[in-house]
């Protein structure tokens, strides 16, 4: 296990996620979930800690990409009020499933959207 308090080894993994999230729009979360449960934190730790780094992450994103004009700010509203509500459930239900499961589930979803984004023209 990795020492939790090393502050330079999370701050130097949080730009290559802030990186990764703001070029691919991914939020950052399916590398931080997996960093900090390799971390030693459990899944259900781990999933709400990453939403402490992917707001930070996506507000600065939001500022970058706005300089480029590349924000369609109704559509990013709409979605996000959606997601209020989606995001209230999911919390509820990630308290629902043990760790080993949430890590089968979390890789099932990441390997489906590997394969996705590998075969997609």
């Amino acid at each position: 296990m990795t020492d939790l308090n090393n502050p330079l080894l999370l701050l130097l993994f949080g730009v290559l996620v802030g990186t990764g999230a703001s070029f691919s729009g991914l939020g950052g979360g399916f590398l931080i979930v997996p960093l900090l449960i390799f971390l030693g934190y459990s899944a259900q730790r781990a999933v709400g800690t990453s939403f402490v780094a992917i707001l930070v992450i996506a507000v600065s994103a939001l500022v970058a990409h706005n300089k480029l004009a590349h924000v369609d700010y109704r559509a990013g509203l709409l979605l996000g009020a959606g997601g209020v509500l989606g995001a209230q459930i999911g919390a509820r239900l990630i308290d629902q499933v043990s760790s080993g499961s949430f890590k089968k589930i979390f890789a099932v979803i990441l390997l489906g959207l590997a394969g996705y984004l590998f075969w997609q023209k």
